[in-house]
């Protein structure tokens, strides 16, 4: 599951690439392989600008995380014995690559235990390190969530693994015009169950995302692991279903714009940089709290420089005034504190925006990463979901 696990297209192929430093064999590099947008370019070039020594950046955008996850792995794979001659030698990171050709790379925190497991990355520092200076500047909450063990799985006497940049939510989106008419807009995932709205809804096509805002509204975990535990569960997940539209887990938007649906849940990713453009449409974080995504670097297994350029972006981002910036312009969260105002950002994103570890701590106190789940779990979201779907 990911927020953007969409298959590769054509786009994925175009990519341009952010480079500054004049060329040459011998000098420096930083490689970095990150999401296409979760980066302003001008953050990039500050960071350049401030080094004291010559330093080459090469920094390419990818399209989706699945993609930059199964670069990943396709550099953790020995190679065939047979000549690959096939389709696979047109798309740049399928092309047998034995060493990974990057510093750093952008990974979504729902992706890191499988990473971990598989052995695609190495980890950033062990806890006590002081690599990262400014590491005691996160939240604690953001310190857990990277604080893992060889099995991927949460351990505060584990290694860190990831560098939280940026986050965001699971949000509700919904059209003005459509619920004006109705005399309330949503607050909560229990509007999701009110009158009016019968066959206007669409949801994520995500197990974890929707039997999880089910169990909020239920006071209960989005990681539950017994679902067969949780009294009413199946009961309310039918009752969801009745006002469904339909389930995307990337074509809700523009059915939203359309007028053809009224509400929907999406990842803020998606959300923010539309509000701007559509007055009709408005977007809230559940007050009983939401499932929480956050983009992070990582290390990619087999980078055996000691240059301390790595540690110094990550650094970098988490400065204050860098992380405001990527906040910005990129219409996410940050990790780090970072005092923005109403004046920083257009007045549709500020209930969203505002929400960040300092801000919004109640909310985000009630919020939720998808964390790893056991495969007898898993299995039953998945049965679950696909029921009550029929």
């Amino acid at each position: 599951m990911d927020r953007r696990s969409f298959l590769l297209g054509t786009s994925t192929l175009a990519l341009s690439q952010l480079l500054f430093g004049c060329g040459g064999n011998n000098q420096t590099q930083l490689k970095v392989q990150l999401l296409k947008g979760s980066i302003p370019g001008q953050v990039v070039n500050q960071f350049h600008k401030g080094l004291q020594q010559q330093v080459q950046l090469k920094f390419t955008p990818v399209e989706q995380i699945q993609g930059l996850f199964q670069q990943l792995q396709n550099w953790q794979q020995k190679p065939k014995a047979t000549d690959e001659q096939g389709w696979k030698r047109f798309i740049p990171f399928m092309q047998g690559q034995k060493t990974a050709d990057a510093d750093l790379v952008t990974l979504g925190d729902y992706w890191l235990k499988a990473a971990i497991e598989q052995k695609l990355i190495q980890p950033l520092q062990e806890v006590q390190g002081n690599q990262l200076k400014q590491w005691s500047a996160l939240d604690e909450k953001w310190k857990l969530l990277v604080t893992r063990n060889e099995q991927g799985n949460l351990d505060t006497q584990g290694k860190v693994w990831g560098a939280p940049y940026r986050w965001g939510s699971t949000v509700i989106v919904y059209n003005r015009d459509k619920l004006r008419k109705l005399g309330w807009t949503p607050k909560d995932w229990s509007d999701l169950w009110r009158d009016g709205v019968q066959q206007q809804i669409s949801l994520l096509n995500q197990p974890r995302e929707v039997i999880g805002l089910v169990l909020k509204k239920l006071g209960k975990s989005y990681n539950t692991e017994n679902l067969d535990q949780v009294p009413d569960l199946e009961k309310e997940l039918q009752t969801l279903n009745q006002q469904v539209k339909f389930y995307s887990s990337n074509n809700y938007l523009e059915p939203l714009i359309m007028g053809d649906t009224w509400l929907a849940v999406g990842w803020s990713s998606d959300v923010l940089p539309v509000l701007g453009r559509y007055p009709q449409l408005g977007a809230v974080i559940p007050q009983s709290g939401t499932a929480i995504w956050a983009d992070l670097w990582v290390r990619p297994a087999g980078i055996t420089t000691k240059s301390s350029l790595s540690d110094q972006w990550i650094d970098f981002c988490w400065q204050p005034s860098t992380a405001k910036q990527i906040s910005v312009l990129t219409k996410s969260n940050s990790p780090i504190s970072t005092n923005i105002t109403a004046s920083d950002i257009p007045e549709p994103l500020w209930s969203l925006l505002e929400s960040d570890v300092y801000d919004g701590r109640e909310v985000f106190d009630k919020s939720e990463f998808l964390l790893p789940l056991p495969p007898s779990a898993i299995k039953q979201y998945e049965s679950l979901f696909a029921k009550i779907k029929v």
